[in-house]
């Protein structure tokens, strides 16, 4: 189906960069972008794998990221020159590869000319590691993460976090992913799945953008679009629009990432393709999960795997059913590595937590009105304390959203599996573990977790919407755990 097609069935100032806006303030627009889609559905620029960053040797057998946030140009289209930031590069970072038991020393550099941090989101190291709002990196220096990964196989992903301009510097290009292996996944040969990277097992960062017609970004921030979330009608795969990529006649793994600022997306291939899902945030499910798609809120992410044996010859488009537009085009091409079959038995280290282990019930509310967002009918202040967790204790989150709009929740240094759904059971794509749940207008979700991690004195962990315009605006708390 070409993109005519499939969209008649489907319907339908950057931080001190410059940038040209659109909109202007008040509250005209009404969170709707105005720019066109630069979508064509005409694939002629190569897929972009970001590169993959396996550390170097350090002291006391630590692995050592050198990681550089800066300021620089890129060309989306082949006209306009847009400002951007990267990390090591001009836009987006390079994937971080890391496993099980490593030690890491990971050296931010920040030269974008204001305050940020870096938070790795889905790993759990100390709360004084995590890269949130109270490990703030001032212009021109250097910050030090040093932890051990302490965590199953899994897909993770690491941006800025400063309390107030998370929004922005992500919409410059601040992300990248991070992905954990472990000895069930890699080391032992025990399941046979696609696991060579750029090759059979490929990142896919979706974005969406506000672009003028030569492919400079157009960004504007008024309160509308704050209160509904940014969304542009631009979507780059990689921090490229409308890519092509060869993919071999075989399985292949694709690691999903919502990594835009506010937009929900419903993801399916052309043809209504089955495709196996394999893994939530956190990690293998118990066994694959047979979808035709899947629906992802921002910071959300999930691995699947598609059989293209039978398709060699054939060009299959992946796509976002919410706005009808094809996202990338893949070429089955003959196979050069070998086949792999996915195993009907995933994990055995997945050990559902249940609810009569919970020791209580803690309400999180998100909520909207008067122009503000709030959780628990509170803004963010970051000389306040919300919430305070016992260690080891196992408890049931109640998140609820009352407003008609759409939320999502995020936790630092935990993991949770959802319980409920609007009192049924949950979507069979969110049963594994999680570290974000999406929230639809006026739904609600139970979720059970552990805190297995204590936090540091003076450095709190964050729970908030990952709407990241409700984020700055106030749609977030802190909790420690002792």
């Amino acid at each position: 189906m070409d993109r005519r097609a499939f969209l008649k069935t489907s319907g339908a100032g950057l931080a001190g960069l410059a940038v040209t806006s659109c909109g202007g303030g008040g509250m005209g627009g009404g969170g709707v972008s105005l720019q066109p889609s630069l979508n064509t559905g005409v694939f002629t620029r190569p897929f972009f794998t970001p590169p993959e960053m396996v550390g170097t040797a350090g002291a006391a057998a630590n692995k050592v990221f050198d990681l550089t946030m800066q300021t620089g140009t890129k060309t989306f289209t082949g006209q306009g020159v847009t400002n951007t930031m990267g990390i090591n590069g001009n836009f987006l970072a390079p994937t971080l590869r890391v496993s099980q038991g490593d030690a890491l020393n990971l050296n931010v550099t920040n030269q974008i000319g204001q305050e940020t941090t870096l938070h790795w989101h889905g790993m759990r190291p100390p709360s004084d590691m995590d890269g949130g709002p109270h490990q703030p990196i001032a212009p021109n220096t250097t910050w030090n993460a040093a932890y051990t990964v302490n965590q199953r196989a899994s897909t993770n992903w690491y941006h800025p976090h400063p309390h107030g301009t998370t929004a922005s510097q992500v919409y410059a290009g601040l992300a990248g992913m991070m992905i954990v292996d472990d000895a069930e996944t890699v080391g032992l040969g025990s399941l046979d799945l696609p696991k060579t990277y750029a090759v059979d097992d490929f990142p896919v960062i979706v974005q969406d953008r506000d672009m003028n017609a030569d492919g400079t970004f157009a960004y504007s921030a008024s309160q509308m679009e704050v209160i509904q979330g940014k969304k542009g009608l631009t979507m780059l795969v990689n921090g490229v629009i409308d890519p092509v990529l060869d993919v071999p006649a075989k399985e292949v793994r694709f690691r999903l990432l919502n990594g835009s600022n506010s937009r929900i997306y419903t993801f399916q291939f052309g043809g209504g393709i089955t495709f196996k899902q394999i893994a939530t945030e956190q990690g293998l499910l118990l066994a694959p999960i047979s979808l035709t798609s899947i629906t992802m809120s921002p910071g959300e992410r999930a691995e699947i795997v598609v059989d293209f044996t039978a398709l060699q010859g054939q060009a299959i488009l992946f796509q976002d059913v919410s706005s009808g537009i094809s996202l990338f085009k893949a070429n089955v091409v003959a196979s050069t590595i070998a086949a792999t079959t996915t195993p009907a038995t995933l994990t055995t280290t997945l050990v559902p937590l249940l609810r009569n282990q919970a020791v209580r019930t803690r309400p999180f509310v998100l909520s909207m009105g008067q122009g503000n967002v709030y959780i628990n009918n509170k803004q963010m202040d970051i000389n306040r304390i919300d919430e305070t967790m016992v260690l080891n204790d196992i408890e049931i989150l109640d998140i609820q959203n009352t407003s008609n709009m759409d939320h999502n929740f995020h936790i630092h240094g935990a993991f949770f599996q959802l319980l409920t759904r609007d009192g049924g059971a949950p979507r069979a794509y969110e049963t594994g573990l999680k570290d974000t749940v999406y929230l639809p207008a006026n739904s609600r979700v139970e979720a059970i977790v552990q805190y297995s991690q204590a936090t540091v004195a003076g450095a709190p962990y964050m729970y908030h919407c990952h709407i990241l315009e409700h984020e700055d605006a106030g749609m977030m708390g802190q909790f420690t755990v002792a």
